[in-house]
């Protein structure tokens, strides 16, 4: 559940490490969150939009991959645990949004958010850490937390329909070997990264490795874990 309180007023002034949203490094914010008793309303996500652009398309929707900035705060004393800006050479961070890659809060508070907003999001211990907390982010158990977010883009996703079919090239609604072989060697005549030769075999197996799951030498529509609809 996510409760939206919606406020327009200009960026504040103090978020130079980044207005920004929450991937720690994906495994920290991915870290395993147990909701562990607590009432209906401490499972809510409260949501202050800061910024809306007057633009606003597309909005977020599952399997979309984001591209964002974030600061995350301890609401207990106001700490900040973590700053984007500050990783990867303060370039933002991409995920893939409502696939638990990051918090399920975060998941939840990133829905039906447009390019350029900006919000402030209060995340609640069963939503986020519970009580174990998480030691290596500095989070202590039970912990109430508190994300400044800035989107800067929504993509269509890797798990999409529109991903799938476009490798599927026979339209049997599932993915040969051939077809993901195919598929790789245009992403990487795309993106022009040299690698050496072993990359693609080696990517290859993983994918299937990772994602057939009854080894029948195709990843099927429910495999592949298409997110926008269900008629494939």
């Amino acid at each position: 559940a996510a409760r939206t309180v919606p406020r327009r007023r200009p960026p504040r002034s103090d978020m130079g490490c980044g207005l920004t949203l929450l991937l720690l490094p994906l495994a920290l914010l991915a870290a395993p969150a147990r909701a562990e008793g607590g009432t209906a309303a401490a499972e809510e996500v409260q949501i202050e939009v800061l910024h809306l652009p007057e633009a606003c398309s597309p909005k977020s929707k599952k399997g979309d991959l984001l591209n964002a900035h974030y600061d995350g705060f301890l609401a207990s004393d106001g700490s900040k645990f973590y700053c984007s800006r500050t990783q990867n050479e303060g370039h933002p961070k991409w995920f893939v949004l409502g696939v638990g890659q990051v918090i399920k809060g975060l998941d939840i508070a990133m829905m039906n958010m447009c390019p350029g907003e900006k919000r402030k999001v209060t995340i609640p211990p069963s939503l986020a850490y519970g009580q174990q907390g998480y030691a290596q982010g500095k989070i202590p158990p039970n912990a109430t937390l508190i994300f400044e977010i800035e989107l800067y883009a929504v993509n269509k996703g890797p798990r999409s329909v529109e991903a799938f079919n476009q490798i599927d090239k026979d339209g049997d609604k599932k993915l040969s070997e051939l077809e993901i072989s195919q598929y790789l060697k245009e992403e990487f005549a795309r993106d022009g990264k040299k690698r050496h030769p072993s990359a693609h075999d080696e990517i290859l197996a993983d994918i299937f490795r990772k994602n057939d799951h009854d080894r029948d030498g195709f990843i099927s529509a429910k495999e592949y874990n298409v997110y926008q609809h269900d008629e494939l």
